[in-house]
């Protein structure tokens, strides 16, 4: 057996001839959109803003999108070259060897499951403070907590997990129907908050900009680094797009804009949101789940609030949809390999999408989304997702390298050096991450191993094919 044998880009393509190629640039914009700004931008800038950075939480956002707009360059090149199903696991496959290819597998099956269900308790945390309890409907405490928080479900999150779980089983062009629409409206929505809340903005909660006390190593950025690397939950779309190539008509065109059109959008969108939400509250107060609602509340604004909070359930909804779609195609890859039971990679003939692997995804992550409270699975997000980036980022280079691979289509600018530019922050901010999330993450990697040599190694149709 050897764990470091590389997959054929064109097994890849056979295997994924059963998907339909159907979605067009707009429809990866919407996708992308969709994943990026959902809990993201309605929930995260609170946070950060009061544990990290400040009103410097913007600059937070700025960074985290500077590189994964590198990063996603590096993605769309990788998309051109191999319009595949996977990902950064088939990637890594192809270019690096099994072994390593299942490591981001792994890694990514966390990042995308975890992402789901803490937009499910995002999702739950908005629509019962603001959508239920307005209309005087009181869900019981024990159904809107998990045990880790003294209840014993979160009954709202498995609800719209399951729903969602409904859509995406009826194929990609209902869901991305729903997705289109749904990202114009929560756009639309983040414009007006921030058109509005402009208007309410004090100049004294900008200052200081960036305080004190989150002031540490590396040179004073300790603060705005950590809420950088943290906030990257918000990019993880970037894979998520990648992983819908081999659905994607002409891939390696459409990839690349998708990516960039992601890119300009969210990081306007960011910046300007957590520059307005800083502006209106001082940060202090703003370590809370629905900080765009709290903020319309304390400048009594109580008919914007509630549509603030629409817009964040639709912003949150898509970005479900999107997180799940590229989960279970992760998953679906990995069963179409035999590194996970066969049954993961079949494809429905009725909706040609691997509904095995959607149902799978469904129960795992409805599971985490009723028992595991928010902030717990959004600290273990992030590092799958920068473990990914930086693999990606360094394999240009030995993608180039690779002449049996061949890409007319697009290709990383400025090689090699926007490349490793890209591999190193992706590292800095591994090593920025909370030290509970590397540990976590540390012990998640020692239990893909364990799978890997327990049953994906003696499973594996690239190792049994001689």
């Amino acid at each position: 057996m050897n764990i470091f044998k590389k997959a054929s880009v064109s097994t890849y393509i056979k295997a994924d001839q059963k998907l339909s190629k159907s979605l067009t640039t707009r429809d990866l914009i919407g996708l992308g959109i969709g994943a990026v700004i959902g809990t993201g931008i309605f929930i995260l800038p609170g946070h950060e803003a009061a544990n990290h950075a400040g009103p410097a939480v913007a600059i937070a956002f700025l960074l985290a999108a500077i590189v994964s707009g590198m990063v996603g360059m590096a993605y769309a090149e990788f998309s051109s070259a191999m319009p595949i199903a996977g990902s950064a696991y088939s990637f890594g496959s192809i270019i690096y060897g099994e072994m390593v290819g299942w490591l981001l597998g792994w890694s990514l099956i966390l990042e995308y499951f975890l992402a789901v269900s803490a937009e499910a308790t995002g999702f739950a945390s908005y629509f019962n403070n603001n959508i239920l309890s307005a209309i005087g409907i009181n869900i019981p405490k024990a159904l809107q907590n998990g045990p880790m928080e003294g209840g014993v479900i979160n009954i709202t999150a498995v609800v719209i997990i399951l729903l969602i779980t409904a859509i995406i089983l009826q194929g990609t062009n209902l869901s991305k129907k729903i997705e289109n629409w749904a990202v114009i409206i929560k756009v639309a929505i983040i414009i007006l908050f921030i058109c509005i809340g402009i208007f309410y903005v004090k100049a004294n909660n900008y200052v200081p900009f960036y305080p004190k006390e989150f002031h540490s190593i590396p040179f004073g950025m300790g603060g705005i680094s950590t809420a950088a690397a943290t906030v990257f939950f918000a990019f993880i779309g970037f894979d998520a797009l990648a992983a819908n190539s081999a659905e994607t008509i002409d891939p390696g065109k459409n990839v690349v804009r998708g990516i960039i059109g992601t890119v300009i959008i969210a990081v306007i969108l960011y910046v300007s949101f957590s520059l307005v939400l800083t502006g209106i509250v001082n940060y202090k107060q703003l370590n809370v789940d629905d900080p765009a609602a709290f903020a319309l509340q304390l400048i009594h604004l109580t008919a914007w609030n509630k549509l603030i909070t629409v817009g964040a359930l639709i912003g949150i909804f898509t970005a479900m949809v999107t997180m799940f779609i590229g989960g279970s195609r992760l998953v679906y890859a990995l069963g179409r390999d035999g590194l996970l039971p066969k049954k993961m990679g079949t494809v429905s003939k009725k909706h040609s999408v691997p509904s095995n692997a959607i149902i799978i995804a469904a129960i795992i992550q409805a599971i985490f989304a009723g028992l595991v409270p928010l902030t717990q699975l959004a600290s273990l997000i992030n590092a799958g997702t920068l473990i990914a980036f930086t693999f990606i980022s360094f394999g240009v280079i030995k993608l180039r390298h690779r002449k049996d691979i061949k890409n007319n289509g697009f290709k990383m600018p400025f090689y090699p050096f926007l490349p490793i530019i890209a591999g190193v922050f992706s590292i800095y901010f591994i090593l920025m991450l909370p030290n509970v999330t590397k540990i976590s993450v540390g012990i998640w990697t020692i239990i893909g191993f364990i799978v890997y040599f327990v049953y994906g190694i003696r499973k594996s149709k690239l190792q049994n094919n001689n």
